[in-house]
């Protein structure tokens, strides 16, 4: 059930003391409140000044509440059923012909399929395939750069534990690459793909990065590549592979794809039929948050914050595509918009007495404790507190699970941070670079957002897990950091601009006294390094599913994604706009590929 208008938020309450939980049913104690609240602010009104509030000039959304609900995808029908059906079983085929077992072009077919937006629907047949291709290449081995680089980067993707040792013999006697694989562009693309999959520590990956980043960008200026492989190059070089968001990326392949002489019409068109389908989930999906934050009605009240309901929904969809996520999507999307309402709250335009009571108030989790707020922040207590609750109430309903105590210390945990900075901005104190990175990994949200998404996505929780994630396991911690870290990267300028001092960006600058572009250029190598921590944490065992892992790493997709070229999410220009537009409102067509 959602709470689709503001008479709703008043329907239903769910109140948590420390040592007790009460279920109630009924609006009884919050119109009592609420109530008693209207003579309060009154009063106050004419007993202190109002305060001086900042604004951040925040445009206003261009996706209106009409447009999107009148989003029509005619592939929702169910007419294409059928069609797509039998488009799955033969790509089945394909993948199980016989006689390319073991073979690379195999190989190549999986990454086409991966990078197709197809492999969801084909996990255990392309795991056979791989298996395979193992056994088989334990007996022959790799030969060109490229097969070495597709066998290394698809099999480390996939769980195997692969030597980067498999790239020393094009190295030279000096243990530098071979000068003659300048002349292999697109043995060297494959290689610099790959090499984004290293740990920390592997030397070999971190030349092979350096040594091709290097070539390419050589290669692209000498401009003597075919049309078809600068545009390849100059879509790696902008982001790799591993850092791109799933869907997206099938987007710009299915196109590139359709260009090559060597196409496979059957993976052509169950890609662009696919891809369409998808789209239609994620419009229908969309249609409802668009009913439910129109009904909320906050961003119309609160109009100093950020109204974003699009761009929350496109992050969600980054984090899972897959049209069974639908749920996961709704919650996240939620989630993410009481997160940016909030974050403004704090960033722009509360008092620091006005951002302890609500802190306060959401870390007592209790109904009476509007009692104490200003107005505005009154209907961001409730609309959060009515959402967060009604996630318990169902989760409790539908699997027996009391989840709410983590929600709470989820939020209550990011609010301090928030409480923090605020601190810091307000008294003009800048913190040091470790104390700033200490607090700004827990304030950019990462936390709650994956605690919401590990409850939305387990019905089974085991101790372990639990245990893992209350004390906030690499897999929250390190998609959390990579997010702070693309997100200072984006937005730091504007944020000093609107005199929001504390960022990586700034604090390495005062630390070590570097320039701007130098501190830059640091936290650019922090975040690659971080990135090599999350491939390790992927690949060990943990007591997360898949489904969370996914959700994690994606996570930090869609922050690259995101603030890429800038603030993607607060501030979204053309490029946001266009990604938005091609991923969730313009079908696949014959005429636009």
């Amino acid at each position: 059930m959602s709470l689709v208008s503001s008479s709703s938020v008043l329907n239903r309450s769910f109140v948590s003391h420390k040592h007790k939980k009460q279920y109630y049913i009924g609006g009884s104690l919050l119109r009592n409140s609420t109530s008693c609240l209207r003579c309060s602010a009154s009063s106050n009104v004419f007993s202190h000044p109002p305060p001086q509030r900042n604004s951040a000039n925040y445009k206003p959304t261009l996706w209106t509440y009409d447009f999107l609900q009148s989003l029509k995808n005619d592939y929702a029908d169910v007419k294409h059923n059928d069609t797509v059906t039998k488009l799955r079983e033969d790509v089945r085929r394909i993948i199980k012909d016989e006689k390319g077992v073991g073979s690379f072009a195999k190989l190549e077919l999986i990454d086409d399929i991966q990078r197709l937006g197809l492999s969801y629907h084909f996990e255990k047949e392309i795991a056979e395939a791989l298996h395979s291709y193992v056994s088989f290449q334990r007996c022959h081995g790799t030969t060109s750069l490229h097969e070495a680089a597709l066998t290394f980067r698809l099999l480390r993707q996939h769980g195997y534990d692969v030597s980067q040792d498999i790239f020393e013999r094009f190295r030279d006697d000096k243990g530098d690459f071979k000068a003659c694989l300048t002349n292999d562009v697109k043995g060297m693309l494959s290689l610099y793909e790959a090499s984004f999959l290293g740990f920390e520590g592997e030397l070999i990956l971190d030349e092979a990065k350096a040594f091709t980043r290097m070539h390419l960008k050589q290669k692209l200026k000498e401009n003597q590549l075919s049309k078809e492989l600068f545009e390849e190059v100059s879509h790696a070089l902008e982001l790799p592979i591993h850092h791109r968001i799933q869907r997206l990326e099938a987007r710009w392949y299915i196109e590139a794809y359709s260009k090559r002489h060597n196409a496979n019409p059957v993976l052509l068109e169950a890609a662009i039929l696919d891809f369409n389908m998808v789209q239609s989930v994620l419009q229908r999906d969309l249609q409802e948050m668009s009913r439910w934050w129109n009904g909320m009605g906050l961003a119309a009240k609160l109009s100093f914050s950020r109204d974003r309901l699009m761009e929350c929904f496109f992050w969600t969809v980054g984090m899972a595509f897959e049209p069974h996520f639908s749920n996961l999507r709704k919650g996240l999307t939620k989630v993410t918009c009481f997160i940016t309402i909030i974050d403004d709250v704090y960033d722009v335009y509360g008092t620091l007495d006005e951002l302890e009571l609500f802190t306060s108030a959401v870390e007592r989790w209790d109904i009476k404790a509007v009692d104490s707020l200003p107005g505005y922040t009154k209907m961001c207590f409730l609309a959060l507190y009515n959402t967060v609750n009604e996630m318990a109430y169902d989760a409790l309903k539908g699997h027996g699970q009391d989840i709410l105590p983590h929600l709470i210390n989820a939020w209550t945990e990011m609010l301090k941070a928030f409480l923090q900075e605020a601190k810091w901005q307000r008294g003009k104190d800048l913190p040091s670079f470790k104390d700033y990175l200490d607090n700004a990994w827990v304030s950019v949200s990462g936390i709650v957002i994956l605690v919401h998404a590990y409850f939305m996505l387990n019905h089974n929780i085991t101790k372990e897990a639990l245990e893992s994630l209350q004390n906030r396991h690499d897999l929250f911690r390190i998609p959390s950091t990579i997010f702070r870290l693309c997100n200072d990267l984006g937005t730091s300028t504007a944020e000093l601009e609107r005199g929001e001092s504390a960022s990586s960006i700034v604090c390495y600058m005062q630390e070590t006294g570097s320039t701007e572009e130098y501190a830059y250029k640091c936290i650019g190598g922090l975040l690659d390094e971080t990135w090599k921590k999350m491939n390790k944490a992927r690949g060990l065992d943990s007591p997360f599913t898949k489904a969370f892992e996914d959700s994690a790493i994606n996570l930090g997709r869609i922050s690259q994604c995101t603030y890429l070229n800038g603030d993607g999410h607060g501030a979204p220009d053309g490029t946001s706009q266009n990604r938005i537009r091609s991923l969730i409102i313009e079908p696949i067509t014959l005429s636009n590929i």
